[in-house]
């Protein structure tokens, strides 16, 4: 694992704190939900992603 991975991590936190500021301070309190949520998805499928290399990695280390 690259610490980049935890950068590209933090800037998408990043990001959609900044925009679930700006959203919920023009009271659009339901997109700036969807917005959290889809960041979070983001998030989430770079994570499996991580994962997935993971597994293939010790599959390939003991040879399954």
């Amino acid at each position: 694992m690259n610490v980049d991975l935890i950068f590209k991590i933090a800037a998408i936190g990043i990001l959609v704190s900044i925009l679930n500021i700006v959203l919920r301070q023009s009271n659009r309190d339901e997109i700036a939900m969807l917005t959290t949520i889809a960041g979070l998805v983001v998030v989430l499928l770079i994570v499996v992603r991580e994962i997935a290399n993971l597994f293939d990695t010790v599959k390939a280390l003991f040879g399954f």
